[in-house]
């Protein structure tokens, strides 16, 4: 089933990310968090996906098992950055043997050891020439997109970044999942930005609760997002006071009070980046929803 297809304006949802763990070792540790965060009933759990590929074994053999042995409609990272037509084919026919329709359509980055000679396949450059091949050669499968709030860091400027947003679901996207954010006024923001340029589809936001301040500092500065100087100050003061414990203690604060603000403005739904960490996520996420 297609994920836009049960998004219902009468019915708000959570939905969870997971990432494939890189040792297989932690196998059965991540499954063991699946099962915990399925008491959240979430619309669908998205799976990411390696840069340039490089976990895309793991990514399906996970989204497999998340959809056929754990219950999950699972949406699936998918990048075209240095793959092939044939092979994106190959993994998308794998997907829907697995029961698997949906996927997030990403351009993707390069390994970090990658050569000189690394690119994108083809035309198959950006994330819009990807919905565009999915949607053209597999019509039937759900195709979600990103957004920035924030600009993309290769962004020249935000008016062409919203620009390419819209380029990408006039290409056949469905649905949008945002980058992370700390501060729900750049949501509105972006929300009211995109509407103005004649986007229509849902826009979820995306909300990652803060669990260590090194590992959030290293994630903005891949990602574009800032952290507004206020909380930054309050997880530093946390972090002096009591480390990694105390930081995830005011992460988890912030993030549900981030995902409450939002519930009552009216989103479709929140989309919650779980690191896998199950204990984590279920406090966030307790009580949010009827």
């Amino acid at each position: 089933m297609r994920i836009i297809d049960s998004m219902t304006p009468d019915r708000q949802f959570l939905s969870l990310e997971f990432f494939p763990p890189k040792e297989r070792e932690a196998w059965p540790a991540f499954f063991r968090t699946v099962d915990r965060l399925t008491r959240l009933q979430p619309l669908f759990a998205s799976v990411t996906y390696g840069a340039g590929g490089s976990t895309h074994r793991d990514s399906l053999e996970i989204a497999t098992r998340l959809q056929g042995e754990h219950g999950l409609e699972t949406l699936s990272h998918l990048t075209c950055i240095g793959a092939s037509r044939e092979g994106l084919l190959r993994f998308l026919d794998a997907l829907t043997a697995a029961g698997v329709d949906n996927v997030l359509a990403l351009r993707g980055d390069p390994p970090k050891d990658a050569d000189a000679e690394f690119s994108a396949c083809g035309t198959l450059r950006y994330a819009s020439d990807l919905v565009a091949f999915i949607r053209e050669s597999r019509p039937e499968i759900g195709i979600s997109v990103a957004g920035y709030p924030e600009p993309h860091p290769e962004a020249d400027n935000p008016e062409d970044d919203l620009n390419y947003l819209k380029l990408k679901l006039d290409q056949g996207g469905d649905f949008v999942i945002t980058q992370l954010f700390f501060d729900n006024r750049l949501y509105h923001d972006f929300v009211r930005q995109a509407r103005s340029i004649g986007i229509r589809q849902p826009i979820i936001p995306g909300i990652l609760p803060v669990v260590s301040l090194n590992v959030i500092k290293r994630i903005v500065s891949l990602c574009g997002a800032t952290i507004p100087a206020d909380y930054l100050a309050q997880l530093e003061d946390a972090d002096r006071r009591g480390g990694a414990a105390e930081v995830e203690k005011l992460g988890i604060v912030h993030a549900r009070r981030q995902a409450q603000e939002l519930l009552a403005s009216g989103v479709p739904g929140v989309h919650l980046y779980t690191l896998n960490r199950a204990e984590v996520i279920l406090e966030l996420a307790d009580g949010l929803l009827p």
